[in-house]
Formats: structure tokens, sequence, C-alpha cells
């Protein structure tokens, strides 16, 4: 089966979404995904962000594309369990406002804000505090390359 995108996934230069660059930071950058922290301390939320531009669908991915994302998604989330010790970690690709394509993994505990119910659209963000966000991403990168 041809990939009619593939020329498209591939040529075009990759743009962060305004609004994903506006509420998250870099965190790292694996062979696909741009992997970003959303600037919110009520849950541990990162971002795989695909560096293909004009993608809003994961099925417009190529098939090599699709597997390195459920690579590293499962990578990422594993070590986001590792770091925080988590109940339960939620993955999720919904791009109903922000189109361009991107994967929520989102760290949920018994009593967290909100839980059991969805983090979007609940209350208002709170920001990292001074050194919270950097030994966030301290925890996170030993569990990812321990």
């Amino acid at each position: 089966m041809e990939n009619k995108n593939a020329e498209k996934t591939s040529s075009m230069p990759f743009a962060l979404d305004d609004r994903l660059a506006r509420d998250s930071k870099p965190l790292l950058t694996l062979d696909l995904c741009e992997v970003r922290l959303i600037n919110d301390s009520r849950w541990p939320w990162l971002l795989l962000v695909p560096q293909r531009d004009a993608v809003t669908e994961l099925f417009e991915l190529t098939p090599l594309d699709q597997t390195m994302l459920t690579f590293e998604q499962m990578t990422v989330s594993a070590a986001l369990r590792r770091a925080t010790g988590a109940l339960k970690i939620n993955v999720g690709a919904l791009g109903n406002i922000v189109r361009q394509l991107h994967v929520h993994v989102i760290a949920r505990n018994e009593g967290d804000a909100n839980w059991p119910g969805p983090v979007w659209g609940f209350g208002q963000a709170v920001p990292y505090a001074d050194g919270a966000e950097q030994d966030f991403k301290q925890r996170f990168l030993q569990a990812l390359y321990p």
C-alpha cells in the first residue's frame, strides 16, 4: 500500500504549533518526537510531537514513523511511571483544538487534581515553581536513561 503522504511528511520543515509552544517547554528530542513538558505542575504531563509538518492524524505518518511513534510513546510512558511512581499513565492524541499531531502522556494518581476525571479543561494551570521543573526533568531523564 502506497503512502501518499510520505513525501509531504518528510520534505517539509517541522514547525511547532504556537499553542503547544506556549503551553509547554522542551525537554528532549528523540529520533521522531520532540518531548515537551506541559507547564502545569498539577500533573506530570508530557507531549510527544512528531517532527513532521502538516500531519494531523496518526495514519498520515509513514509506516516507519508510526512504528517510531509507538516505540517512543512506550519508552516515554514507562520512564514517566518510573520517575513518578504513578498509579496510571494516560495516553491520548485528541487534536480537536490543536490540529498538529501530538500525543499526551500524563502520570495520574488517586487524589490528584480531578481524579479520576480528565485533565483537559480542569481548573487553571499551576506553573512549575522555581526548581520544581528542573527536579522533574532530572528525575525523568534518569528514569529514561538509567
